[in-house]
């Protein structure tokens, strides 16, 4: 059923242009022009969301400024919930951020990390690409395939990658997070909880092919490099 699903599809049409990119990059990657390829190509699928990340942050910061009159109102209508949300959606429809904007381009965001998933790590009719080497490793490698050659430091020095990555997404939500306290039940829970998402990459990676590894390290080193960018402290404007 999947061979005839806008996902099969769209999975065709990443594997056929990671295909030709890879005999574009042949030329000056060598051997590693299929790796070449699939850093390339995330990195032009992340181009092409930046665009949802450019919004998301917009929505965050306008929900940040409104925090002050959201914690008056919180406090205002305490007894009186049904008053309380009433008031919290007329804020923000008048200050343009809904609560769930900033949900909504994640969700876009979805669709095109399922379809560069199927590719990389599964191959979806694509294998020849996960028979192509990184420095002498066939990019279809896993662990369940043990360790030869050149496997063992290769993983390595991309987990030692991923994982410090992971580590400043997650110092960086704990930052945020400090910045604009939340109030309620799940506060505390989500104040521990999410900054150790970004670890979970480094947990995906220890069970999917080296393919997808590589496209892992390259989305969150992509990911970072948003933050650091989108998410600076805008600079406070000099009074008169």
């Amino acid at each position: 059923m999947l061979a005839f699903s806008p996902v099969h599809d769209a999975v065709s049409a990443a594997g056929a242009a990671v295909t030709w990119l890879s005999e574009l990059l042949a030329p000056l990657a060598g051997g590693a022009s299929t790796a070449a390829a699939i850093v390339l190509f995330t990195v032009v699928v992340r181009l092409l969301i930046s665009p949802l990340t450019l919004a998301q942050v917009r929505g965050e910061r306008r929900r940040a400024a409104l925090a002050p009159e959201v914690r008056a109102l919180r406090q205002r209508y305490a007894e009186d919930p049904a008053t309380l949300q009433r008031e919290l959606f007329a804020l923000y429809r008048r200050a343009g951020a809904s609560p769930v904007a900033g949900c909504l381009p994640a969700l876009l965001q979805a669709p095109f990390f399922l379809v560069m998933y199927r590719l990389f790590a599964l191959g979806n009719g694509h294998a020849g690409l996960l028979a192509e080497p990184l420095a002498g490793v066939p990019l279809g490698w896993q662990l369940t395939d043990g360790f030869t050659g050149a496997a063992l430091p290769v993983l390595g020095v991309l987990l030692v990658a991923l994982t410090g990555l992971a580590w400043l997404l997650s110092r960086r939500s704990r930052r945020t997070l400090a910045a604009t306290p939340t109030e309620g039940p799940g506060a505390a829970v989500a104040g521990r909880l999410i900054p150790l998402l970004p670890y979970g990459t480094v947990l995906v990676a220890l069970v999917v092919p080296l393919a997808a590894v590589l496209y892992l390290v390259t989305t969150t080193a992509l990911t970072v490099a948003e933050q650091t960018v989108l998410r600076r402290p805008r600079p406070v404007p000099a009074e008169a």
